[in-house]
């Protein structure tokens, strides 16, 4: 064996022992709070796939969409039909230019609402709320009351959070903060979005 193999043999083991000690103390069991945000494509992807996740082992999920409720959206047509995963969606859509500023707030108290109810819910597995950080950033929602509603959830529900610019007060909260980067996106150079590969 030469030096080279052998010195990718031992920092193998090393690391081998160190993501098993890493494992051995990972003993606490609970619902986690998981916040993806950043620039990069592929927040509500990387939801949904969690959504499938607990499904697939027959858990119960509520998912509340707050701006893409009214878009297409292949995973919730997949998945729909599932009796254990309940969708709210904002339908009113969301204003980006704010045009009616009194209603888009009145559409979003109501669907948090409903997502209150979700995340009192100690039979629901996994709540996902989907956006949500716009509502905090344009003041659609107050950030004191969605933290008293995350941290009053049941001990064993796992909440995710997406869209960008997330509040510093969930960052610190999160249990796992994940930054979506971009790098390059076929958007900007006039790639439209593709039916079954963007929503």
């Amino acid at each position: 064996m030469s030096d080279r193999e052998t010195r990718h043999r031992q920092a193998m083991q090393k690391l081998k022992s160190h993501v098993d000690d890493r494992v051995a103390r990972a003993t606490e069991q609970r619902g986690q709070l998981l916040v993806f945000t950043g620039n990069g494509k592929g927040k509500t992807t990387a939801a949904w796939g969690t959504v499938t996740r607990a499904l697939g082992y027959g858990y119960r999920v509520g998912v509340v969409q707050f701006i893409k409720g009214v878009w297409e959206c292949g995973e919730r047509e997949r998945l729909a039909e599932d009796p254990r995963l309940e969708v709210v969606i904002m339908a009113t859509g969301f204003t980006w230019e704010t045009q009616n500023r009194e209603a888009d707030t009145q559409a979003c108290r109501a669907v948090w609402a409903e997502a209150e109810r979700l995340l009192a819910d100690p039979e629901v597995y996994l709540v996902v709320l989907d956006e949500i950080t716009y509502m905090l950033k344009f003041g659609y929602l107050d950030i004191a009351t969605v933290k008293r509603a995350l941290e009053q959830r049941p001990a064993e529900q796992t909440v995710i959070v997406t869209g960008r610019n997330a509040h510093r007060d969930l960052l610190t909260m999160a249990d796992t903060v994940t930054e979506m980067q971009e790098l390059r996106h076929g958007f900007n150079a006039g790639l439209e979005a593709r039916r079954g590969i963007d929503y």
